[in-house]
């Protein structure tokens, strides 16, 4: 019976999945016109979601919160309802760039419970893990990118309230850098989100459910989920200039740990 449970549970989360990319497609171009499938989407999921609930609770005899899976399985479903319930009282839709992709990945980390069959052939494993390894490099060169904005931001900002004669030669107006932190940390965060959702693809299959109690991917997801608030007050609750820069610094500081917690990934991995 717990089949059907994860088999519910792995729908809802392709349901969730839309309103992930709509949450990118905001991030990217500031706005998105799947915001309405996308709540349909996320309102079906929800009823699949609970519908996996019943059904394990019926399976195992007793509510369903005895270990990982169905701890955060339970927790996506409540943020589901919390934002629902947000959005028809208030009509607070830009909470979707927030709910959709947490949401989204709380679940898929839910419907990771059940083992699949290994890797079928080597040279599909490892190109999986260097896409992943890639599409992180390229989003952390983004939000360094942004961090390097701040700070030249943070640094005009400043010389301009004391009305400071010279400074950095051609640095670029308040509002070019604001523009640049902007663009730079949404394509960071769909960088780092595609690669977050290879890399636990990646490790379910080589090493099934283990991967969870790993530290390092514990980091990871801190870093992830740090990034989705940064797009979030930047996107949805419109920090700006000052704040927003010492946000980006902050990630990247956590993009930092993250990396320095991987550098032991072995050559080996790759082969």
């Amino acid at each position: 019976m717990q089949e059907f449970s994860i088999f519910w549970l792995r729908v809802a989360t392709a349901l969730y999945a839309i309103g992930l990319l709509h949450a990118l497609v905001t991030v990217l171009r500031r706005e998105s016109t799947l915001f309405r499938p996308s709540l349909a989407a996320f309102v079906v999921a929800s009823i699949l979601h609970w519908v996996s609930i019943i059904d394990r609770w019926f399976a195992v005899g007793h509510f369903p919160v005895d270990n990982f899976f169905e701890s955060v399985s339970l927790c996506a479903f409540l943020m589901a309802l919390v934002y629902l319930y947000a959005f028809w009282r208030h009509e607070f839709a830009s909470l979707a760039v927030l709910a959709f992709p947490l949401v989204f990945i709380m679940a898929l980390l839910a419907a990771t419970e059940a083992p699949v069959a290994g890797w079928t052939d080597t040279r599909v494993r490892g190109a999986w893990l260097l896409l992943h390894v890639g599409l992180v490099l390229v989003g952390y060169a983004a939000l360094f990118l942004t961090a390097g904005a701040s700070v030249f931001y943070l640094v005009e900002e400043r010389r301009l309230k004391r009305k400071e004669l010279g400074g950095f030669k051609r640095l670029p107006p308040l509002g070019t850098l604001d523009e640049m932190i902007t663009r730079s940390m949404g394509i960071g965060f769909a960088l780092l989100t595609v690669a977050t959702l290879i890399g636990a693809t990646w490790a379910y299959v080589e090493s099934g459910t283990r991967w969870i109690g790993d530290p390092k991917i514990a980091i990871s997801l801190l870093t992830w989920a740090l990034c989705l608030v940064m797009v979030f007050l930047r996107n949805s609750a419109g920090w700006r200039g000052r704040k927003a820069a010492l946000m980006s610094l902050t990630v990247l500081g956590a993009s930092a740990l993250t990396w320095a917690a991987h550098v032991g990934l072995r050559p080996s991995l790759l082969k």
